[in-house]
């Protein structure tokens, strides 16, 4: 609503859709509008053409660019499809630094760490481009594809260094699967084998987390410490 112009870049997967139904509710009763915004994707799946089911393309269609205001030319999801998907990742990037950056960025986070398709050993510098996915993952997503359909391995996401220019990040994390890569993102040393740990660097990150995603956190009592005297702070300068 400050800015009606914004860059956002956005994520699939489950998490975020609890978050897309508001704000499509929110469109309808014209509390807000996307008519003037630019969305980005953090990724999409190499060999997935932007009309297959799970596409993620065909997910932001599905569940959020189809009931809000936004012009479909605003929107932006990596070309899993290209003929050539290697150069996928530099025109993106040109995409991004074309629109003036992505002013709020989304996401979610793997049960290994992961933000984007950024894998364990991912370089905290990189930027747009192709990755293999990890077993892990591979099984974590065939959830996802029915059996003996094609399910890529390879993925083109924003590199690390790419979602850390974002001028805000929320991460949001629901569920006990969750909560070992929460910890260890929040309280952890910082490496490339848990990129999470990356927004640790970011100026304005924020994690959005229920309580099992939050059940491993040693320093909970802290935490809320904080926030209660963040509050009180907050009355005396509300400014």
């Amino acid at each position: 609503k400050r800015k009606n112009d914004a860059v956002l870049g956005l994520a699939t997967g489950s998490t975020p859709l609890a978050m897309y139904k508001i704000l499509i509710e929110r469109c309808e009763t014209g509390d807000i509008s996307f008519r003037n915004v630019k969305t980005f994707n953090l990724d999409e799946y190499v060999g997935l053409g932007e009309n297959h089911p799970q596409s993620y393309r065909n997910y932001m269609q599905r569940h959020f660019f189809d009931f809000i205001d936004v012009l479909l030319r605003n929107t932006h999801v990596p070309d899993g499809g290209a003929s050539d998907p290697t150069l996928v990742g530099p025109e993106y990037e040109l995409r991004i630094k074309e629109a003036g950056g992505i002013d709020l960025q989304i996401l979610g986070i793997g049960a290994n760490g992961h933000i984007g398709f950024n894998e364990p050993s991912s370089s905290l510098s990189s930027r747009t481009r192709i990755k293999t996915l990890t077993p892990k993952t591979i099984q974590d997503n065939s959830r996802f594809f029915k059996k003996g359909e094609f399910q890529p391995h390879l993925a083109i996401t924003m590199g690390i260094g790419t979602i850390l220019e974002a001028k805000q990040i929320v991460l949001m994390a629901c569920g006990r699967s969750k909560a070992r890569a929460i910890a260890a993102a929040i309280e952890g040393s910082i490496t490339a084998m848990v990129p999470a740990t990356s927004l640790q660097l970011h100026p304005h990150a924020m994690l959005v987390l229920d309580r099992s995603a939050a059940s491993e956190l040693r320093l909970v009592d802290y935490y809320n410490f904080v926030r209660s005297e963040q509050e009180k702070l907050s009355e005396q300068y509300p400014h």
